[in-house]
């Protein structure tokens, strides 16, 4: 995989507004073309020069978007369906086929109606979201009323409240540094709405040990980014001005069984575990390297641990690594810094590389990290499919 190292660039970045219920009449197809129009308005090409093109794993299909947007020219067109993690693994899918001449310029966008349209609203609901997860989940999950990815996700968060004695605050610091995060963001649906340690210990039970605080929004929005070749982006970087962004390494991972967590030989080694070393590897860097994460968070417990699964610190460590404002601006490495899943909105993990974009690019105002020059970005899907990039300034 060394071959592929800094083979392609992120040269543009696009994203709706994000809101809770929009206006009537906004659909999942809309959002996406709205976010893609952005991106490669934001990268200098224009749309004739659109010829890969990586579809959305729902809301709408590849067909629709090229239609609409007029790709006339679509010579690579491919499909991640790995839920969350889908967005940083299709960042793998869009350098290959730009490193091999496939496409030239991959457009991936990625979107939905999370708040006014699908949603988790009951049980019956949940089971058909959580139905593409195989047959284990709707055989054992489903009938004992583990319906839902607050309860799938709880039985690794106990689990590590078991062994490591991890503490409610812990997972409460994550929590507040996203929500601190996001007031210096204008497009943070929790923008203007601070939250202390005891706002989060004081949140209503949804599924022990989680919290309503340590569960992620659910939003309407959409984001999008473009891929291109290095030259390509340093010609582009004359005309926009943006610095291009490097995908140094990436990669993505599977547990097993993918389909069950608790019979696992160890329920804590999920997806990100296997790839994170080999996006490391192409990188030719390491988690000391990073100057800020963007770690897919779902639910407070799982950014916990991917922080350990990605080496940022070892299995059962995350507590002492969170804890203090470590992961805050200003701290030894800061998580999340436009407030992610938690408190920006849900967009699927990718407004997460959007962010890590824009802070490489040094274009982040108020929450830059300073002097960014490496970026680490996750993606965390169904019962733990994961996926880890590397992004470069040079």
């Amino acid at each position: 995989m060394h071959m592929l190292r800094d083979q392609a660039c992120i040269v543009g970045v696009g994203e709706t507004p994000y809101c809770r219920a929009p206006g009537s009449g906004v659909t999942d197809l809309n959002l996406m073309l709205r976010a893609s129009l952005a991106a490669v308005a934001d990268s200098g090409l224009e749309l004739s020069d659109i010829d890969g093109l990586m579809t959305p794993i729902f809301g709408a299909s590849g067909d629709e978007l090229a239609a609409n947007l007029g790709i006339e020219n679509l010579r690579y067109a491919a499909q991640v369906n790995m839920g969350g993690a889908s967005p940083v693994s299709s960042l793998q899918s869009a350098l290959m086929a730009v490193y091999t001449g496939v496409a030239n310029n991959v457009l991936i966008p990625i979107g939905w109606n999370g708040y006014s349209g699908m949603r988790a609203r009951d049980v019956s609901e949940a089971a058909a979201v959580a139905s593409p997860m195989g047959p284990t989940v709707q055989d054992y999950y489903l009938p004992f009323g583990c319906n839902a990815p607050p309860q799938f996700y709880s039985l690794m968060a106990r689990r590590h409240m078991h062994e490591y004695d991890t503490s409610p605050e812990t997972l409460g610091a994550i929590a507040v540094a996203s929500r601190k995060h996001a007031q210096l963001n204008d497009n943070a649906v929790m923008r203007g709405r601070p939250l202390s340690m005891q706002d989060y210990l004081d949140s209503p039970w949804i599924s022990e040990p989680y919290r309503l605080l340590d569960c992620c929004l659910e939003t309407d929005g959409a984001a999008a980014v473009v891929v291109s070749s290095p030259d390509r982006a340093k010609a582009l970087a004359g005309k926009t001005g943006h610095q291009p962004v490097y995908i140094s390494g990436v990669a993505e991972g599977h547990p097993y069984p993918a389909d069950d967590i608790t019979n696992r030989p160890n329920i804590f080694t999920v997806g990100l575990t296997h790839a994170a070393p080999k996006a490391y590897e192409m990188a030719g860097l390491g988690p000391e390297d990073a100057d800020f994460a963007e770690i897919y968070d779902c639910f407070t417990f799982e950014v916990l641990q991917q922080l350990e699964e990605a080496g940022f610190c070892k299995r059962g460590e995350g507590a002492a690594f969170v804890r203090d404002g470590a992961i805050e601006l200003g701290g030894r490495l800061p998580v999340n810094t436009h407030g992610g899943l938690m408190s920006e909105a849900h967009v699927i993990g990718m407004n997460h590389i959007v962010e890590a974009t824009r802070q490489l690019r040094h274009e982040a105002g108020a929450r830059q990290v300073d002097n960014a020059r490496v970026g680490v970005v996750t993606g965390w899907g169904d019962l733990g499919d994961g996926s880890l990039a590397v992004l470069t300034r040079k």
